[in-house]
């Protein structure tokens, strides 16, 4: 996969948490997450996860605002890859693409 640099800022808000991800993630997009993503609710309480695994996106996520590389998290936990990864991030783009905001 050919990966075009560029850098994405993206802001994750959460009531107790608040995390400023930069990333490079001007390549291309891993359209087809479904096939690495899994949501059961029998897994860390239903939060979306690696198949396969016990690794949530939002544990990737973390890693990755913590500056941990690619290649870190590949080293931390063998049984992900890239793709995984890739994965994760596209998942929560997705996730933030469909978030309205309501005013109360």
């Amino acid at each position: 996969m050919h990966l075009r640099r560029g850098f994405f800022l993206w802001i994750l808000s959460n009531q107790v948490l608040c995390l400023t991800l930069i990333l490079i993630l001007s390549f291309t997009a891993v359209t087809n997450y479904q096939q690495y993503i899994s949501i059961n609710p029998n897994i860390r309480f239903g939060k979306p996860c690696i198949k396969g695994t016990r690794i949530t996106v939002q544990d990737i996520l973390v890693w990755l605002a913590s500056e941990m590389s690619f290649e870190e998290i590949l080293a931390d936990f063998p049984e992900l890859k890239e793709e995984h990864i890739r994965a994760a991030l596209s998942f929560a783009a997705d996730t933030e693409g469909r978030t309205r905001l309501i005013a109360a």
